[in-house]
């Protein structure tokens, strides 16, 4: 029998890979916009995105630290990785896709979500 050891299978279920959260989704497809796939600090209203949902995706290795702030050191700085970018892409067809099979008009990336952040908080 090839049973692993117990720090073995510790180690295997903190590497499980989970589905993206809306939020997490949101900020990675922000990077999409940018050079070299650079992540935001901020959202489109200003708000400070959640240490805990960079800290989740980098964990998940949808993105990864990119340089040290000097003026800031506690912000993270970060970058979309390959398997980030492609979960970013995915997440944009689909939604592109389920407004396709609505039969609503194909609405601009902004208005989307916008009013996908205006249903999380009403």
């Amino acid at each position: 029998m090839d049973r692993s050891s117990p720090t073995a299978q510790v180690l295997d279920n903190t590497r499980r890979k989970h589905r993206p959260t809306v939020t997490q989704l949101a900020w990675l497809s922000r990077g999409l916009e940018q050079a070299g796939g650079k992540l935001p600090l901020f959202d489109r209203y200003g708000q400070r995105y959640d240490v805990r949902t960079i800290r989740s995706c980098i964990e998940q290795g949808w993105a990864e630290p990119w340089f040290k702030n000097p003026i800031k050191p506690d912000w993270l700085v970060c970058r979309l990785t390959a398997e980030g970018r492609a979960l970013a892409e995915a997440g944009e067809a689909l939604a592109d896709s389920a407004d396709d099979e609505d039969g609503e008009a194909t609405a601009p990336r902004d208005t989307r979500i916008r009013s996908l952040v205006d249903d999380l908080f009403t």
